[in-house]
Formats: structure tokens, C-alpha cells, sequence
């Protein structure tokens, strides 16, 4: 069965109480007198009974011991027990009150609802453990080596593409186109890109083609690659 124990209104405990009395009546803690204690302590326990106080058994149990101590002085061929006995009392008392001051300081300091420390400095071990095979290493090699040289200049090839591509205008396509109806009067609208050779002409027919039409200078009718381009008959010529 669990021991139950009880928190009286003034003392925590046995020891506690002894302190108080021993305080009360300043009495050197080295040098109690057992008789004086016990009457006192029994006192103080009637008392909290008389108040229909429950009284644990642990302050019962003290009251046992200081009995059997002050029997023990009385005989006087048991003297070096008694010393004992008294002996073992009042170092348990000195050791109760110094763990009280020691609580009373650091409750002025610590509050067990919250807690904080500085941050530890923790050593790390840099050794690396792991194992792998050569394919990885390779692997994780040639990678390296990549995101390296992406950090570098790119050549001057990979720029031949753009710097020495053909630059064509958007308005000599117009020319292009207006003066193919002018001969032909119509053309279809594949024949009009028939000619062009590169990417950049085709964009720019394709450019200049809807110029036209915006500016109705040109007339498409029908849909598809085979509808027919006219050239207007009110349209400015070049």
C-alpha cells in the first residue's frame, strides 16, 4: 500500500518541527536537551490532534525515537548509545536546515515553472564514416567538375550561333512583299516563304506580312498555306 503523507499547516515534516522548537527556545543544536524536546514536540502534536488535525505517521515515529533516546540517557551503562542516538538526531537536524536555506536561496532564483541554461558547446566528429563505391566517387567526381566549370566564362563558340546570325529587317520584307504582287498582282501565302532560307527571314516575312494586312496595303482571302495574297489596288506602291 502507498505510504500517504500529509503537509500540515506549519510544518513539512518531524524535522521541521524539531527546528521550530529548538528556534523557539534557542537552544544550541549541538547541545539539545531530549527531555525539554520531547515534552515540547508531544505538545505540539496533541495540539494539531485536539484540532481533529490528521497527524502522520512519520511525526509519530519521531516521537517514538525521541522516547526511546531520552530511555536510553536514563541508564546510565547505555551513555555511549545515547550519545549515539543524539548524535545521529542532530546531524540529520543540521543537514534538514542547511537543504532549507539552500531551497530559500534558490527559490529566489529558480522558478520550477521555467527553466533556461546558455547553449552548450557540443565537439562534432568531422571523421567521415561512411563507405562507397568507385562508381559513386566517379559520379560525385565528374559532378564537381561540372558545377566547376559552369562557375567559368562560356567559350566564344557558344556564342557563334547568335553574334553571326543574319540580321533581316522587318521593313526590307515589306519591300519583298510588295514588290512580288506588284508583278505578280497575287502570290498564295506558302510562295511567300518559299524563298526564305533561315529562321530569322521567316519571322520577319511572317512580321512584315501582318504589317501589311494591319495597314491594308495587302488582302488575304481564303485559308491555309494555298490562300491567295492580293495586292490592293488602293494600297501605296513602293
Amino acid at each position: 500500500m502507498k505510504k500517504l503523507s500529509y503537509k500540515l499547516p506549519v510544518f513539512e515534516g518531524p524535522l521541521d518541527l524539531l527546528l521550530y522548537l529548538i528556534s523557539k527556545n534557542k537552544v544550541d543544536i549541538y547541545d539539545i536537551e531530549i527531555h525539554l524536546l520531547f515534552e515540547q514536540y508531544m505538545d505540539k502534536i496533541n495540539e494539531m490532534q485536539s484540532m481533529d488535525m490528521d497527524v502522520a505517521s512519520e511525526f509519530l515515529e519521531m516521537a517514538a525515537r525521541l522516547v526511546h533516546i531520552k530511555s536510553v540517557m536514563l541508564l546510565p551503562k547505555y551513555e555511549e548509545e545515547a550519545t549515539k542516538l543524539k548524535e545521529e538526531l542532530t546531524g540529520q537536524l543540521i543537514e534538514y536546515r542547511e537543504c532549507r536555506r539552500i531551497a530559500k536561496l534558490l527559490s529566489a532564483e529558480i522558478s520550477f515553472d521555467r527553466y533556461c541554461r546558455d547553449a552548450e558547446k557540443i565537439k562534432f566528429d568531422m571523421t567521415y564514416t561512411r563507405s562507397h563505391s568507385f562508381k559513386e566517387i566517379i559520379s560525385a567526381y565528374i559532378s564537381a567538375v561540372g558545377r566547376g566549370k559552369s562557375k567559368l566564362p562560356p567559350p566564344r563558340e557558344a556564342f557563334s550561333g547568335i553574334v553571326t546570325r543574319k540580321v533581316v529587317s522587318v521593313n526590307s520584307k515589306i519591300v519583298y512583299i510588295l514588290k512580288t504582287l506588284k508583278e505578280k498582282n497575287h502570290m498564295t501565302y506558302k510562295s511567300i516563304f518559299t524563298s526564305q532560307n533561315e529562321k530569322s527571314e521567316l519571322v520577319a516575312t511572317f512580321l512584315a506580312l501582318l504589317e501589311l494586312i494591319k495597314e491594308k496595303r495587302v488582302r488575304i482571302d481564303g485559308d491555309g498555306e494555298y490562300a491567295d495574297v492580293f495586292l490592293l489596288s488602293d494600297a501605296p506602291t513602293i
